[in-house]
């Protein structure tokens, strides 16, 4: 049920303007969801749709799409949140130190850190991504090619704004509910 709910909002938003991403830059970038991976990820102040990029990290997206499917997502904080930086979330324990066990080999790629794409947080090893990931709440070039890039916020890019601030937050907002819906599942 859920996932025809999903797919209709999709599809209305593809009929009725497209789905886009208003980016820093002012610019608005038209998704093209053939055949591509949709994250959601249920927020108290709303839905942020976020395109998976298997063609920029086949393995993290790929263990994105288990831990996703597993539920564990559900119920986490986003456990530093630092304004006109990024969000950060996808540790259990809430405190930064924690993950699912099992490392990701880092896969870099020229792809830009702008304002609503998604990487993998990780240790000063570059093959230490585990579960954590942040959504770039602005621009941040300095991460380019030091980060995985994994996805990109499409819709919904005004409630992780609204994320509360702090390393840690005082009240952390945490991800609701985490789901995974395809063009080819509407």
């Amino acid at each position: 049920m859920m996932k025809k709910i999903y797919a209709f909002v999709i599809v209305s938003l593809l009929i009725f303007g497209g789905i886009n991403t208003s980016m820093a830059n002012n610019t608005e970038e038209k998704i093209d969801l053939s055949n591509k991976n949709i994250m959601v990820i249920e927020l108290e102040y709303g839905k942020v749709f976020i395109k998976l990029i298997p063609e920029l990290a086949p393995n993290h997206v790929e263990r994105i799409k288990k831990l996703v499917n597993s539920g564990f997502y559900d119920g986490v904080v986003f456990h530093r949140v630092i304004d006109g930086f990024m969000a950060q979330t996808g540790d259990p324990t809430g405190t930064g130190r924690g993950g699912s066990g099992q490392n990701i080999k880092a896969e870099f790629t020229d792809e830009p850190f702008l304002r609503g794409v998604v990487g993998m947080a990780r240790a000063q090893h570059v093959d230490s991504a585990d579960s954590q990931f942040f959504i770039m709440l602005a621009d941040g070039r300095f991460l380019d090619n030091n980060y995985t890039v994994f996805g990109k916020v499409i819709s919904g890019m005004e409630y992780v704004d609204m994320i509360k601030k702090g390393e840690p937050p005082t009240n952390p907002d945490k991800m609701l509910k985490v789901s995974l819906i395809s063009e080819d599942e509407m």
